[in-house]
């Protein structure tokens, strides 16, 4: 997907990889070089022409490989920009000692876990939001929101926000009225069922929303279901602003878990099961997130904890194929592969 996309904008690709039928596969699809081999190896790298590269990007399914393939490339190819993917929270954990030209010499460090923890985050923080992507550290958001009947603004052209609120400095960037895009302008009108894509400085960011929704109220209570590396470290960096439970299925994991975590409920079974989420009032919860690593489980589990109750229900589909088909009873879905693909392109554009 990264390579489908650096190619399209006239980037000059080659792409590593040790499945030489599936270089080929990608090589008839797009104008990029491919080489076979191992992605840290020195001939491999010099093969792909390493020694005038602008940049690598290391993104194998091993930490360790993508580690290497910076190393060589700083030591033997003097590559200016060294971005890696790093999954393991181990590695994660030493982020700043670990990755300097000293060290580890990586520029720019991805972490998947860590990008679908913080966009969860952002939703909950934001209740009522689609998407959020924070700009300028975060001083700035992109949010964006689906228009609702009664908002102040639906019905009216977009230069009607700056009279309703003249302090508030915002600018709506795009607008999907039934999956098409459009670009706004002052006179455009906004329609109930709109999706909204705005930007504003966070302190506004509830001001702006009340214009195209009836703002919902701060969430409380957030269910977790699957207590692997995302569940955990959503359930560690919200537990001291919401109450918090996870459900995990291994008894073992769950022994890890509330050793973790100070003020989080762990409970040790499944959320694809009515009963244990009866008992837990899965009604009086905010948000239910389904987090497993089973993009099968989490629509099952989201589509019965939303029958059962629950208010918002955020959902970890890692195949495309299946985030297009989940209907309404699936609030947000959240894709792995696009949000580490989104952070990858930020990254590339920055510096290119």
């Amino acid at each position: 997907t990264l390579a489908e996309h650096l190619a399209n904008e006239q980037n000059d690709i080659t792409v590593v990889d040790t499945d030489s039928a599936k270089l080929r596969a990608l090589q008839d699809k797009l104008d990029i070089g491919i080489v076979t081999g191992g992605a840290s190896h020195p001939n491999s790298l010099y093969k792909a022409g390493a020694e005038d590269a602008d940049m690598l990007i290391a993104v194998t399914n091993s930490d360790e490989i993508n580690m290497m393939a910076c190393q060589v490339a700083h030591t033997l190819f003097n590559t200016p920009t060294k971005i890696s993917r790093v999954r393991s929270p181990n590695y994660l954990s030493h982020q700043e000692q670990l990755f300097n030209r000293d060290h580890i010499p990586v520029d720019v460090i991805i972490g998947p876990e860590q990008l679908v923890t913080k966009n969860i985050r952002q939703l909950i923080a934001n209740p009522g939001a689609l998407q959020v992507l924070d700009f300028a550290d975060g001083k700035v958001q992109l949010v964006a929101v689906k228009a609702y009947h009664g908002g102040p603004i639906v019905g009216q052209e977009l230069q009607e926000i700056r009279t309703h609120m003249p302090k508030v400095d915002t600018r709506v960037a795009a607008i999907f009225r039934q999956d098409r895009a459009i670009l706004p302008e002052g006179s455009t009108v906004v329609e109930a069922d709109d999706e909204v894509f705005f930007i504003a400085a966070r302190e506004n960011i509830r001001a702006v929303m009340s214009e195209l929704r009836k703002v919902d109220k701060p969430y409380k209570r957030v269910m977790i279901a699957g207590g692997g590396n995302i569940g955990a470290t959503l359930a560690l960096s919200i537990e001291n602003k919401y109450q918090v439970k996870v459900i995990e299925q291994s008894y073992e994991r769950c022994r890890v878990l509330s050793e973790r975590l100070a003020h989080t409920i762990v409970l040790n079974g499944s959320a694809a099961e009515p009963q244990l989420l009866a008992q837990e009032n899965i009604e009086a919860n905010d948000v239910f997130c389904a987090l497993t690593n089973n993009d099968e489980s989490n629509i099952m589990m989201s589509m019965l904890a939303k029958r059962m109750g629950a208010k918002k229900v955020i959902t970890l589909i890692t195949i495309p194929a299946y985030a297009e088909l989940v209907g309404d009873e699936i609030d947000i879905a959240i894709s792995p592969q696009q949000i580490t693909i989104g952070s990858l392109l930020t990254h590339v554009r920055t510096v290119s």
